[in-house]
């Protein structure tokens, strides 16, 4: 993947992932390639949707799934040089975003979900996860994701060192 020509984004904006497909030769391949970028979401969280929704195959990688695996790939070649910076807040405050995309999930109606939590500015807290239990609406969907996000964002307030 050396001489691959970077992407821009991490995954296709309309792509949506099935189980259905032609099986992968390698699975332990692919294996390998997404547990290498799940220990990169570590330091580069504009990963963590992308490797989410590729680890959700690890049992029966199809050529699709390599293939954005591929992408992601040539996404971190292009990206190289991103990472987390922190300074010094000015003013100190806490700062917590979420979003969820209902049932977008074509082997089972269930909803992702992600939040970015942010003291004084700097990225401290974020993640992205399948929602455990089925939404009725984009609205429950969407209170799920915020509800996960309020519970973490306590949980930073709670576990500073100096009061805000």
């Amino acid at each position: 993947m050396y001489d691959s020509k970077p992407v821009a984004t991490p995954l296709s904006p309309y792509e949506s992932f099935s189980a259905n497909g032609v099986a992968h030769p390698d699975p332990i391949l692919y294996r390998s390639l997404v547990g290498a970028l799940q220990y990169l979401t570590i330091t580069r969280p504009d990963l963590s949707y992308a490797v989410n929704q590729l680890s959700q195959f690890l049992h029966h990688p199809t050529l699709d799934h390599f293939q954005a695996v591929k992408r992601l790939l040539r996404y971190v070649k292009g990206t190289i040089s991103f990472g987390l910076t922190y300074t010094r807040p000015h003013p100190p405050s806490v700062v917590g975003y979420s979003d969820a995309d209902w049932a977008r999930c074509l082997d089972t109606p269930c909803s992702t979900y992600g939040y970015s939590i942010f003291l004084g500015g700097n990225l401290v807290s974020w993640s992205a996860k399948k929602q455990p239990t089925v939404s009725r609406s984009s609205c429950e969907s969407e209170y799920r994701a915020m509800a996960n996000t309020v519970a973490e964002l306590v949980w930073v307030l709670l576990n500073c060192r100096k009061p805000l």
